[in-house]
């Protein structure tokens, strides 16, 4: 079964740690998640981000700063609509992005929320963790099939795979993404479309969370896990 699972609100270092413990389960269907956050913003960066140059440009009022499981640039997580998608798939990350983005987009117009584009191709080097030796801030820069508005990227996600499982951690960043239930509902409709299924909407299991809390406090709240790479 496709579950639509609901967390109560956690903190960013819980939010990594519940999408890991999920991806290692042996539930055999997809899981879409919204994230739940607690009070005040959040910053994740890139599995291979440099610590240094990632803390460097982060302001003390961005909120805490948590190293992902998956790649790409830093995200701040302010009033974004974030989201996990998990599923299994033999697919490369490219084709995988182009066909999950494709439908979101094409979601995103039939909720008559935003016309919006896909980036089109871009040089091998913006697909680096950093750009001109200073990490890259994932929506300042756009690579191949990242949703645009207005020459702005409003959509982006990262991809780890798990053993035949893939982890999608996604981040719409547009007015009223958090609190228009209907962005919600595009992005629930444009996964439903890229793996021809449907979501039933299901509490998390409490001991997943449990599990999760543990790996939370264990890994990724650890300095050994934040600066993992200097």
């Amino acid at each position: 079964m496709a579950e639509n699972l609901l967390t109560p609100a956690l903190t960013v270092f819980e939010h990594m740690a519940v999408d890991e413990v999920l991806a290692h389960a042996l539930q055999p269907g997809p899981i879409l998640r919204f994230y739940h956050w607690a009070d005040g913003p959040a910053v994740t960066f890139g599995y291979s981000q440099f610590y240094n140059s990632v803390r460097g440009q982060i302001a003390a009022d961005k909120g805490p700063l948590c190293r992902r499981p998956t790649g790409g640039g830093i995200v701040y997580h302010g009033a974004d609509l974030t989201f996990s998608l998990i599923f299994e798939s033999e697919d490369r990350p490219a084709e995988i992005y182009a066909r999950l983005h494709g439908a979101i987009e094409q979601a995103l117009a039939k909720e008559t929320l935003m016309q919006s584009s896909r980036q089109g191709m871009v040089s091998a080097e913006k697909y680096a963790p950093a750009q001109n030796g200073v990490a890259a801030g994932c929506f300042a820069n756009p690579v191949q099939d990242d949703l645009m508005v207005n020459g702005q990227k409003i959509l982006g996600g990262a991809i780890r795979r798990f053993s035949n499982r893939v982890l999608y951690q996604g981040s719409l960043q547009c007015a009223q993404a958090r609190t228009n239930p209907l962005f919600r509902r595009a992005v629930m409709q444009g996964a439903e479309q890229f793996l021809q299924t449907h979501f039933e909407t299901s509490p998390i299991d409490l001991n997943v969370l449990t599990q999760a809390r543990k790996l939370a406090a264990e890994q990724y709240q650890t300095s050994a896990w934040t600066e993992k790479f200097l």
